[in-house]
């Protein structure tokens, strides 16, 4: 008698964990949509202020590669004030 009400406790349990596990599945899919849905909005904001830059004459590939030019020059400006530039 005590093995059947131990082994229907083990199912139940079981089961509560199953459907707690696909509740949870259903719950961030919903989640991921709705990120998804997010990012595309984002993505279309973007899109229409680089669209406005390009109209006003900004040409942001110039601009990008000024930045990344001087990300390069502070990068080399660290490393030579750095503990390397110091040794010999």
């Amino acid at each position: 008698m005590e093995v059947l009400i131990t082994r229907r406790k083990l199912k139940m349990a079981n089961e509560e964990q199953i459907g707690f596990h696909k509740g949870s599945l259903a719950t961030l899919a919903k989640e991921r949509e709705e990120l998804l849905k997010i990012v595309k909005i984002t993505e279309q904001l973007m899109e229409a202020h680089v669209k406005a830059l390009k109209d006003l004459g900004v040409d942001l590939e110039a601009e990008a590669k000024k930045v990344q030019e001087q990300a390069e020059e502070q990068k080399e400006t660290k490393n030579s004030n750095g503990l390397d530039g110091r040794v010999a």
